[in-house]
């Protein structure tokens, strides 16, 4: 069963888990965003810890390609450190991503009805 809600007034904020961001750039290489939680009347929740998230985009030959990835981190120094480090296992992560579909396309089963066009005749 699905957990999606019907229709778009079903969709609702998480009171509990709200937070506020900040960014932060280099304007070269990528950027940090920091997750500050905070309360419903907009004060800091001092009971849970900041989110850092670094994003960045690695050049291939399709054209840039965007890249994110959790920074761990207390402070803002610690982040801009660590954000080398969360790009490299982000890349990995795609990379190991891409692997796995391009295994997964190379091992499927051709059926007939696969060569099928949507017309009913044999692709060629």
């Amino acid at each position: 069963m699905s957990n999606q809600p019907g229709k778009i007034s079903d969709v609702k904020m998480d009171a509990a888990n709200l937070y506020r961001e900040e960014a932060y750039t280099d304007l070269k290489t990528g950027g940090i965003r920091k997750l500050i939680p905070i309360n419903l009347d907009g004060s800091a929740d001092a009971s849970r810890a900041a989110i850092y998230s670094g994003h960045t985009q690695v050049m291939s030959p399709h054209g840039p390609v965007p890249m994110q990835g959790t920074i761990e981190a207390k402070t803002l120094e610690e982040a801009v450190n660590g954000f080398p480090q969360a790009m490299e296992d982000a890349m990995s992560k795609m990379v190991e991503e891409a692997q796995r579909q391009q295994q997964a396309q190379a091992s499927k089963i051709v059926t007939p009805d696969d060569l099928k066009n949507d017309n009913g005749g044999i692709i060629v």
